[in-house]
């Protein structure tokens, strides 16, 4: 997908990514310091860009960051909660090797997130804002970006299906998503659950695709096809880790797996 801009304008998507990546290192500081403990409540996305001189947008990235990581948690009308970590994120390097286990974990999560992104994604077709529209369009493209530069895209999918977790205009629906943090998105670089499947850029091109169809049916109002769209999104996924296990009792049983 290729960007058209002016030859002496800054790309804005590389220049926010490092301002969010600056308010990330602060941030996480603040919360080994202690100084930000867990149920402290952060400043807002206002305050927050005044803080660091920067837009809300490029607050909310990295917000969408920390959430991803299970550290902190939105509350619709309520702020921004720092949260202890994930159990996913304090695995021991034995829990990690287990890949046949984390696959599992795996499945288990996407289970839970197509009972609760169906209904999401089509909510979102119906109730969105113009202004909730244009996030999940930024978080799409957003991801684009991360995969063109090779970059892990774990974060900024998240941020997408958060966007719609948001536009449904249903706080439950963001804390319910929340709540999972970097357990959402099993495939991404950084997770325990990674194969090397999932990570080539041929699935994650696959992943976008899927994102565009949801993105559409939600942008033209059309809920049953922003399910449909949804449901096909994180069905494939499943897939994908349930042909992961049947490769690993394939290679067992023919005594070449280690």
């Amino acid at each position: 997908m290729t960007v058209i801009s002016s030859g002496n304008a800054d790309p804005e998507p590389v220049r926010r990514r490092k301002l969010s990546e600056r308010i990330l290192v602060s941030l996480r500081e603040d919360f080994l310091s202690g100084q930000l403990a867990i149920g402290n409540k952060l400043p807002t996305e206002t305050q927050l860009a005044d803080s660091f001189h920067v837009s809300r947008t490029v607050v909310r990235e990295a917000i969408a960051t920390l959430a991803a990581e299970g550290l902190v948690e939105t509350r619709q009308g309520a702020g921004i909660f720092v949260l202890a970590r994930q159990p996913s994120s304090t695995l021991t390097p034995t829990m990690a090797d287990d890949r046949l286990g984390n696959i599992s974990h795996a499945l288990n999560v996407l289970e839970v997130r197509i009972a609760l992104e169906m209904e999401s994604a089509a909510l979102a077709a119906t109730r969105r804002s113009a202004a909730q529209e244009a996030q999940i369009q930024e978080r799409f493209f957003e991801f684009e970006h991360q995969l063109e530069q090779g970059k892990p895209t774990g974060a900024a999918d998240f941020a997408f299906h958060r966007a719609i977790a948001e536009a449904t205009n249903n706080a439950f629906y963001v804390e319910v998503l929340d709540s999972l943090g970097s357990r959402t998105i099993p495939c991404d670089v950084s997770s325990p659950y990674a194969t090397e499947d999932v990570l080539s850029f041929d699935y994650q091109t696959r992943l976008q695709r899927e994102h565009l169809a949801i993105l559409t049916a939600i942008s033209t109002s059309d809920a049953a096809a922003a399910r449909d769209a949804m449901r096909a999104h994180l069905a494939a996924s499943q897939q994908r880790y349930r042909r992961r296990l049947h490769e690993k009792r394939t290679r067992y049983l023919s005594g070449n797996d280690v």
